[in-house]
């Protein structure tokens, strides 16, 4: 089974970007479509991007679709989230997880789920 391990979270002004990273174990990476979520303080976990496995098509959430993009390198077993355009908003802990479904939006379709990556965005 895949384990995943997310990198690249931090503090940043509003306005300002980041790069996340979503980093893999076992060679069946290629096999899963990924997904990033989030969550606030006292916030569900919401969606935010998807992947499909080959990296040819992607999904947005409305709040960041033009502000995120979504990538892959099946070659290193990584996924990225490129956020740019900040907003104290998007502050939650953002986390990656695999899925055998694509595009999928409901985290109970998604497992297993990295450990989370804080990023903080000041106004």
């Amino acid at each position: 089974q895949v384990q995943l391990v997310e990198s690249g979270g931090g503090l940043v002004q509003a306005g300002g970007s980041l790069r996340l990273s979503c980093a893999a174990s076992g060679h069946t990476f290629r096999n899963y479509a990924l997904g990033w979520f989030r969550q606030a303080p006292g916030k569900e976990r919401e969606f935010v991007a998807a992947i499909i496995w080959s990296g040819e098509a992607t999904s947005y959430a409305d709040s960041v679709r033009g502000r995120f993009t979504c990538s892959r390198d099946n070659a290193k077993s990584t996924a990225y989230l490129q956020m740019n355009s900040l907003k104290p908003e998007d502050t939650a802990v953002y986390y990656c997880a695999a899925a055998n479904q694509f595009p999928a939006t409901q985290s109970s379709v998604y497992g297993p789920w990295g450990q989370g990556t804080q990023v903080t965005v000041s106004s």
